[in-house]
């Protein structure tokens, strides 16, 4: 574990109930840390089985095994507004985006920290598998196969300056093992999985309590014929399965998606320009250089060359063009999704496919 100076230091920790969190209040109260553990309370809808209780009950139950202070922060709003509405909003106009990406930017990074700091803390710190240098600069977690550092593309060098990433030299098993030889009541609990804070549901049926069922065609490429009906384009993203073939292409006006055998892949020979919107980039991307991009969570990442890169309208909208580095790679392009770029060990910065 990598020392530090910061001792006596101010620093609310976003405690979920989890072991991750747990032990990262653990490690900021070992190193002379003045820590106060902070669950936040979010929206959740009445027709799924929620938890946030008695999460929120081991969180205090491990406050006060550290014999550190306990808080209950309501960000319902916040939440419900910043990540549920925009998720909805998002589907409605036939786009895919990810939530997570969202939760972390507007409640995690957003409110909790602005309400951190508006209370004189120095830090704020969370249980992520996520990694920083020692100029602030975003880095993958040492732990490659539970880095998370694709959902949180959206943080600046400001806001990473204000964060602590406790677990960032630590793999999951030694996290694990601290909390057992510390006796964390949660040191056994398993590790929550699903949508950002809601937890394990399949995202069609939550999206259908809030946007309706219609039934429309699918249409095979191959010969423009009607293969068979789906229950809403909306709920479709390009790339996925139905009835055995790939997604191509949605037109969710006339509520038709396009199927085909080969996978919608973004191909050496297209060359075209990539619109991403909401940038955000730590240090410019430059022409000529080679990045790996991930265009999902945990994808297998694809080396590219920028060919070029021009500002749109604003300097949160840029077309960049690369071309593939190794020809039999390939992504899929989803609008909506979070494209973001790696350097070796750094991550660049990122945005959303338009």
């Amino acid at each position: 574990m990598r020392k530090n100076n910061f001792k006596n230091k101010k620093v609310f920790v976003g405690m979920s109930g989890g072991v991750d969190s747990s032990v990262s209040a653990l490690l900021l109260k070992s190193q002379g840390y003045d820590v106060t553990g902070v669950f936040i309370k979010v929206w959740q809808p009445d027709f799924i089985e929620c938890t946030w209780k008695e999460d929120r009950q081991d969180a205090m139950r491990v406050c006060s095994e550290l014999e550190i202070p306990f808080i209950t922060l309501d960000l319902e709003k916040e939440y419900k507004k910043g990540v549920i509405d925009y998720m909805i909003k998002e589907y409605k106009s036939g786009r895919t985006p990810n939530p997570d990406v969202f939760c972390n930017k507007e409640v995690k990074f957003g409110a909790f920290l602005d309400w951190a700091l508006k209370r004189d803390a120095d830090f704020v710190a969370t249980g992520h598998y996520a990694r920083k240098d020692s100029k602030n600069k975003f880095m993958r977690a040492f732990d490659k196969s539970k880095d998370q550092s694709y959902f949180l593309w959206t943080l600046t060098e400001k806001q990473l300056k204000k964060i602590i990433f406790p677990l960032q030299d630590l793999l999951k098993e030694e996290v694990r093992k601290i909390a057992e030889e510390n006796n964390l009541a949660v040191a056994k609990k398993k590790d929550s999985q699903g949508l950002c804070f809601i937890g394990k549901i399949d995202v069609k049926d939550f999206l259908k309590e809030f946007i309706k069922s219609k039934l429309g065609k699918v249409v095979n490429l191959s010969d423009g014929k009607k293969a068979g009906e789906h229950d809403g384009a909306v709920f479709y993203t390009i790339g996925e399965k139905i009835l055995g073939e790939y997604i191509v292409n949605k037109d969710v006006k006339k509520n038709i998606l396009y199927i085909s055998k080969e996978k919608p892949i973004y191909k050496e020979e297209s060359k075209t320009e990539i619109i991403l919107e909401n940038v955000n980039f730590g240090s410019k991307i430059k022409k000529g250089e080679t990045y790996n991009l991930a265009e999902r969570y945990h994808a297998k990442e694809t080396k590219v060359k920028i060919i070029s890169i021009k500002e749109i309208k604003t300097k949160k909208e840029l077309a960049v063009k690369f071309e593939l580095v190794n020809k039999n790679e390939s992504f899929v392009y989803t609008s909506g999704q979070s494209l973001v770029f790696y350097k070796e060990e750094y991550l660049v910065g990122g945005g959303i496919m338009k």
